[in-house]
């Protein structure tokens, strides 16, 4: 028998992001499946000219920078780990459509994205819409109450966070 899929979810650090990693949370509880919580990170300066001069140390800084924001999300959405979910962290340098397909590669698989209210234009949901090879559910960030759209245009999940 084969192992049920993984629900994997996008982690932007967004308020659509936490959202969808709400969302992935609570299916992977409900259907027993382990949950891949997946940020991506590029270098600074960018893939191509770090593959043709590769700094080890930089690409670790990064990528311990990714791994941190990804801590933060968890943080931020529930205050840790989710109780009663088997929890796995993917950190991989690439675009974010890229890695959330290259880590999604089962048909079996879920893959959870988040996006602002209407943005189906968004890059990110473009390229796995394209791409993915398994069932996508898209999680829209929370609206905004009406006449605040202005002040919260730049807010990010950590402007929402209540720390003791």
């Amino acid at each position: 028998m084969s192992s049920p899929g993984r629900v994997v979810v996008g982690v932007s650090g967004s308020l659509g992001g936490l959202a969808a990693l709400r969302a992935g949370a609570e299916e992977a509880r409900r259907s027993g499946r382990v949950l891949l919580a997946v940020i991506a990170w590029e270098p600074p300066e960018g893939r191509a000219l770090y593959v043709r001069h590769p700094e080890p140390a930089w690409a670790a800084h990064w990528e311990l920078d990714a791994r941190q924001r990804l801590g933060r999300a968890f943080e931020d959405a529930f205050g840790g780990l989710p109780e009663g979910v088997e929890v796995r962290k993917v950190a991989g340098m690439d675009r974010p459509g890229r890695v959330l397909c290259a880590v999604a590669g089962r048909p079996d698989d879920l893959l959870v994205v988040g996006g602002r209210p209407g943005a189906w234009w968004a890059p990110v949901r473009r390229y796995v819409l394209r791409h993915a090879e398994c069932p996508l559910l898209t999680v829209p960030a929370p609206r905004p109450p009406k006449g605040a759209a202005r002040e919260l245009r730049h807010a990010t999940a950590e402007d929402f966070t209540l720390r003791g």
